[in-house]
């Protein structure tokens, strides 16, 4: 193995050489996705911010041809399904979260060809294809809206529009606040004490799903797509598409947050579970393993596993995992109570660290050593997990964006002064992929990149650390393979174990991990024959130099996996 995965006294039983770590296919050989019963159970998911991915036409914005060119990174890395960000026709008010036309792709990613060969490209090597589906809200720019702006009343009651309140209908409706701030409503243009709501951009109305029409709609886009082959939907704001009746008043600022836990008239009611059920069937229809997967904002992990009960989606994103402190008992505590939610409905956990909504987890956890270790922690947890781009680089979050460079219209309609660091300020995570240590763009096009890139981005290059047994990309590709290789791991049984003060110890069938929070070594008996560690410079060996007879150093914000 690397120096990541030490085997030095591992007994024949428990072994795990590097021939059988390295016996996984090659990307090229890897058959593709067979029918399984429950593949999304225990998957590896990457998310793949297009924009920021890979340039193939050399304008500085990434693009499908260029998704394509780095499958087979993918396939090598380890990971089993690629969820993309839109890639439909869209002004990009909202990095294409603003869609203007469902059935096609934006000028600027490619054609509806390159979606067809990028889908049959990734099936060849092994990958699954996860599309983001917005049904939340359309762009502003979408044919129904300028056609409600023409004064259409039927294509008006597809959205919210509503008369203000006060003289002349000066005010908006409600107290509704948008998620990017400021006022959830905008006026009509030509037609004072007119609103429409917007519960994110102004350029994002929102949809009314009362409406039948937006119902038959959304079963159409979804069918174009799962005709193409495509494997199933990561569902945008899955709880917020239903309203409470009449609109009602909040009463509180700061109601909405990007990642939030507050009971809202505009978030997860209950009428968006029957949508789901309706897509549920829709899914299979086509077979057993097409998936629909929540971008669920719930108060509760018990709220949240309403989204994944049998009749409903197949996963539903743990942000409550994502925001949990480098703390023993809170990351216990958050363990605990998402496995039992989703274990009492019969549906997989999921697990994610990063995304594109929110501040990278090196950055968020304070330093590359955490987030290695939290990295361990996360795939050796039951379920699913799920990988944003560039953590496995160990990329850090980019705070220091010139303004002129920001696209994230949350950082436009911010308040002055009132920004929590970069909560809610999104460029810094969506900084394009470097995969070469030279270059304008570090090997993500020929032309540069629409985010600048730091200048000591060149060492954090894929091409840099391949090979490199001390890098992050290698320890991601080892765990990944062992993922694979250990029968214990995914989709399986956990046990607590007891350890010191500010250690968290589980067990899987053959498998221990250990978590070590603290800020210096603690010293414990060894649990098995040491199999991988987040300190890449640690071995067995090390470890039992200078440690109490019996014991071993386990090394401070570091993560270990031991055969049991």
């Amino acid at each position: 193995m690397t120096q990541h995965a030490t085997t030095p006294h591992a007994t024949t039983e428990h072994a795990v050489s590097q021939q059988s770590v390295d016996s996984d296919p090659a990307p090229a050989a890897r058959a593709a996705p067979q029918p399984s019963l429950g593949w999304w159970r225990d998957a590896v998911i990457y998310q793949i911010y297009v924009r920021s991915f890979a340039d193939s036409d050399g304008d500085g914005v990434g693009d499908l041809p260029g998704v394509r060119q780095r499958l087979p990174y993918l396939a090598e890395l380890g990971v089993d399904a690629v969820w993309l960000t839109p890639f439909y026709a869209s002004p990009q008010a909202d990095g294409g979260y603003d869609v203007a036309d469902y059935r096609t792709v934006d000028p600027r990613f490619g054609e509806l060809s390159d979606a067809r060969a990028l889908v049959t490209e990734a099936h060849a090597l092994g990958l699954r294809v996860i599309l983001d589906l917005v049904p939340n809200h359309t762009s502003d720019q979408h044919p129904w809206f300028l056609r409600a702006l023409a004064g259409d009343p039927e294509a008006q009651a597809r959205y919210h529009f509503c008369d203000g309140r006060g003289e002349h209908g000066r005010l908006p409706p409600n107290d509704w606040e948008s998620v990017f701030g400021g006022p959830a409503w905008s006026q009509v243009p030509g037609s004072p004490g007119r609103w429409y709501l917007h519960l994110f951009a102004p350029q994002q109305p929102d949809l009314n799903w009362q409406h039948p029409q937006v119902h038959e709609e959304f079963d159409s886009v979804l069918r174009f797509w799962l005709d193409m082959g495509v494997d199933g939907f990561r569902i945008d704001v899955a709880h917020g598409m239903v309203k409470a009746d009449g609109l009602p008043d909040i009463g509180s600022a700061k109601q909405a947050r990007m990642i939030g836990a507050q009971q809202l008239p505009f978030f997860d009611q209950d009428g968006v579970h029957e949508i789901h059920r309706s897509w549920r069937r829709l899914l299979e229809s086509y077979g057993p393993d097409r998936i629909g997967v929540a971008e669920a904002w719930a108060p509760t992990a018990e709220r949240l596993a309403l989204y994944v009960r049998p009749d409903e989606l197949h996963q539903a994103f743990n942000f409550h995992f994502m925001k949990a402190g480098w703390d023993v008992d809170e990351l216990r505590k958050v363990i605990e109570e998402s496995m039992a939610a989703t274990t009492s409905v019969g549906a997989p956990t999921t697990w994610v660290l990063s995304n594109h909504d929110v501040v990278r987890h090196r950055t968020r956890l304070g330093s590359l050593a955490r987030a290695r270790a939290a990295a361990l922690l996360m795939l050796a947890l039951p379920g699913s997990v799920y990988l944003y781009q560039g953590e496995e680089l160990g990329l850090p979050e980019v705070t220091e964006l010139p303004d002129e460079a920001r696209q994230d219209p949350a950082f436009f309609r911010a308040v002055p002064g009132t920004a929590e660091g970069q909560e809610g300020l999104r460029d810094g995570c969506r900084v394009p992929m470097p995969w070469e240590p030279d270059g304008p763009s570090y090997g993500f096009g020929t032309g540069g990149s629409w985010l600048p890139q730091p200048p000591d981005w060149h060492e954090l290059s894929v091409q840099a650390q391949t090979g490199d047994p001390l890098s992050t990309l290698e320890l991601y590709r080892t765990a990944l393979r062992l993922r694979r290789l250990l029968p214990g791991l995914g989709d399986s049984a956990m046990e607590w174990l007891q350890a010191p003060d500010g250690v968290l110890a589980l067990s899987r069938p053959g498998l221990v991990c250990l978590l070590n929070t603290r800020p210096e070594a603690v010293y414990m008996a060894p649990p098995g024959e040491l199999l991988l560690s987040s300190v890449p410079e640690e071995s067995r060996d090390s470890m039992e130099a200078g440690a109490p007879a019996g014991e071993l150093r386990i090394p401070a914000n570091s993560c270990t996996w031991w055969a049991a």
